[in-house]
């Protein structure tokens, strides 16, 4: 059977070209594509439940993404040698495309859709995380998965004032915005990226231009799906539950109920939580008789009263803008924070906005205890990490701990971000940093507390950071008859779970350094994006303010129990007498004061970076190492040890890896028949440096010249 190939091709800016391929590879698949951009190719596969299924509370969507290590020629390291577990930078991508698909789906679809995505082939100086979007959503346009799409994805950077669409990795270092912008043709769905402390306004702008691009991409897959003419299935999902299955009066009636006790600003979660419990419990006798007239199921019935109490906390928040604990829409909760809180980290804060709690340490530690990196488009090492973990019981719920989830490496990822680029340039700093935030309560915006936390826990720990930076989460309620919307600031956990945005920005008093929205709407207008973004700063500014009362610069010493490090620079020449033969002398130094050292060359000298646990285990490795690489003067005088005795003279080592010849003629002015008798091996004593053959760089020692002369010595004694 002849395959029916269809491609389109996506022309960027610089003339660069995008093509879309179906009906080659994975045929088998609902929906398969093949995107490439160069050499970087990405396979698309999409695959759907045939119905509807039961027991789903949300919608069973599973995107994967999966970078193959022959895709760049190269062989896993570890014990297995084959591609495992999903590392962090797969499953943030596999996040990035999650959060712009999921959306335009429609929430009574109810059945088991799986996206999957694989690197198949790697170009170094083409990033595929920007082009994963785009790959999944023409994978679902091609196939017959109903889907209100399209969709794409794209990178935009600002470099040297210019603003560029999926710029090459080579590129990337030297840009100020670095952002992934996922959109419709109509509206704006998910944005993720960090910056270099940028203005709101120029956030909007990057959005815009990126958006300007994709819908060029949306227009070029609805060409490639007329070309496919696949059928899109219909499906009625038996989890639609239909208003008229319950008396118009009865859920009247609840929603009143439900709508005063959102009106009645409590403060706290569980307390509004058993508030709701108590209205559903008192129609539950009601729903139960409706329930069996209808034949509704149980979980049916859950979803009815959920929906209710939804638009009830909405309405309340577009009628009256009365929000449910009693917060004006602008207002950020109660914020408390202290630092050195846990008298043994090396630096740690706890910050507590309201029932949203972190609790944040940091670590330092020496060039070896970097993070390997070991991907299919990058290696090296990583000294700045930010682990975030998110246990039950901050939400009163039981989870085993196991492994993190992918919220937790996302959540933890954007925290990490947002420090980033307020951390001062490696050379400065010589540490390796580690931040853990363990959340010990939440109730909405858990990553943010995180920025905070960390941020104040950095400054407790001496490392010198240029600003604070704050972060503040944005939520949104929408009318989509009216147009009416509110923006809601330092939004709860209801009403994150309620609202249509998730929009977390961090940044320091002078501009945006992360931000990561979600849409949970098909698309967002620029009116809403720039009021949100404007009304963000204003309560980051005051999160910001709190936090400088708490500590306004980092402490000038670190904890007495931190670790000390210093580096100094050596002649290229010296790296190899500082290490010793079969690495005898570094060795050495180290088991002796207890220190770790590293060495490398670098624009031709040598850098000697010794990481102790004090200041004395230091001081005692640096002397050591400046004994070494110090150059021997004429004239000098040295305390060596003798390390061999011969008929004509002994080698004395004066400097650490510096052996001289003191000859027979030079150990006393009287004449001596048998050396040995005089010096042994592993004596002490004191020389002159007396000459120096450059050439050979041999070295000419006496004990002669600091002993007086005969006549000197018999003048003395009176002789």
């Amino acid at each position: 059977m002849l395959r029916k190939i269809v491609s389109k091709t996506i022309t960027l800016p610089d003339n660069r070209v995008i093509t879309i391929e179906t009906g080659k590879l994975a045929t088998q698949a609902d929906g398969s594509v093949v995107v490439r951009m160069n050499n970087t190719i990405l396979l698309a596969t999409v695959v759907a439940k045939e119905g509807p299924e039961e027991g789903f509370s949300f919608f069973p969507l599973y995107v994967d993404y999966q970078e193959k290590f022959a895709a760049s020629g190269k062989i896993p390291g570890g014990f297995l040698k084959r591609e495992g577990r999903l590392g962090d930078h797969e499953i943030l991508v596999a996040r990035l495309v999650d959060r712009a698909i999921r959306p335009l789906f429609d929430d009574s679809l109810n059945i088991e859709v799986q996206v999957n995505i694989s690197l198949i082939s790697a170009d170094s100086d083409i990033a595929p995380d920007a082009l994963a979007a785009l790959a999944a959503s023409s994978a679902l346009a091609v196939s017959d998965i109903p889907f209100n799409g399209p969709i794409s994805e794209v990178r935009v950077a600002r470099v040297h004032g210019d603003w560029l669409i999926n710029p090459s990795s080579s590129l990337m270092p030297l840009a100020d915005i670095n952002m992934i912008v996922a959109a419709t043709e109509d509206g704006v769905l998910m944005v993720e990226g960090e910056m270099n402390e940028v203005q709101e306004s120029e956030m909007v702008e990057a959005i815009r231009f990126a958006h300007e691009h994709i819908k060029v991409h949306c227009q070029v897959q609805r060409e490639f799906m007329e070309a496919v003419g696949m059928q899109k299935r219909s499906l009625q999902s038996t989890a639609t539950l239909t208003k008229a299955m319950y008396d118009p009066a009865l859920r009247q009636a609840i929603y009143a109920d439900m709508y005063a006790v959102a009106k009645k600003n409590i403060p706290s979660k569980r307390l509004r939580k058993e508030a709701f419990l108590a209205v559903e419990t008192n129609y539950s006798a009601q729903l139960s008789t409706n329930l069996a007239e209808e034949e509704v199921s149980s979980v049916h019935q859950g979803e009815f009263l959920l929906d209710i109490q939804n638009q009830a906390i909405r309405d309340l928040i577009l009628n009256e803008g009365i929000r449910l604990d009693g917060r004006k829409l602008d207002q950020v909760r109660h914020i408390e924070s202290e630092v050195d809180y846990l008298p043994s980290a090396h630096g740690s804060a706890l910050f507590t906005r309201e029932e949203t709690q972190s609790l944040t340490t940091v670590t330092l530690g020496s060039k070896f205890d970097e993070q390997i990196i070991d991907r299919v488009t990058e290696d090296g090492y990583n000294r700045f990490m930010l682990h975030y973990n998110f246990p039950g019981f901050s939400t009163g719920e039981i989870k085993p701990n196991r492994a993190p989830s992918r919220r937790e490496i996302g959540h933890g990822h954007l925290a990490m971000r947002a420090l980033k680029s307020v951390l001062p340039p490696d050379e400065e700093i010589l540490y390796t940093i580690r931040l853990v935030s363990d959340i010990l309560e939440s109730n909405g915006s858990s990553s943010m507390a995180t920025v905070c936390a960390g941020s104040l826990a950095l400054m407790d720990a001496g490392i010198p950071i240029k600003s604070h930076v704050a972060g503040i989460a944005m939520g949104l309620i929408t009318d989509p008859v009216t147009g009416r919307f509110a923006v809601l600031s330092d939004i709860l956990g209801e009403e994150d779970h309620v609202g249509d945005m998730d929009f977390k920005v961090t940044g320091t008093c002078n501009g945006i350094t992360a931000c990561q929205m979600d849409m949970k709407v098909a698309g967002i207008s620029y009116e809403v994006l720039e009021t949100a973004l404007l009304q963000a700063k204003e309560g980051r500014l005051h999160i910001f303010q709190k936090m400088v009362e708490t500590i306004d610069v980092p402490r000038l010493q670190r904890k007495e129990h931190a670790p000390s490090i210093m580096s100094i620079e050596v002649e290229k020449e010296m790296i190899g007498a500082i290490i010793g033969p079969g690495g005898k002398i570094i060795q050495e130094i180290q088991k002796e004061t207890g220190t770790d050292i590293d060495i490398v060359e670098k624009n031709n000298v040598g850098i000697v970076t010794i990481f102790a646990g004090n200041q004395n285990t230091l001081q005692k490795a640096l002397s050591r190492v400046n004994a070494i690489v110090s150059k021997p003067v004429v004239g000098e005088i040295y305390t060596g040890r003798v390390k061999a005795v011969l008929k004509y003279g002994a080698f004395i080592e004066f400097m650490p890896g510096k052996d001289g010849l003191l000859h027979i003629s030079e150990v006393r002015h009287e004449r001596i028949e048998d050396l040995e008798q005089v010096l042994e091996v592993g004596e002490e004593l004191q020389v002159k440096l007396i000459d120096i053959d450059y050439k050979t760089s041999k070295y000419k020692l006496s004990r002669k010249a600091l002993l007086p002369s005969k006549e000197a010595a018999k003048a003395a004694s009176g002789g």
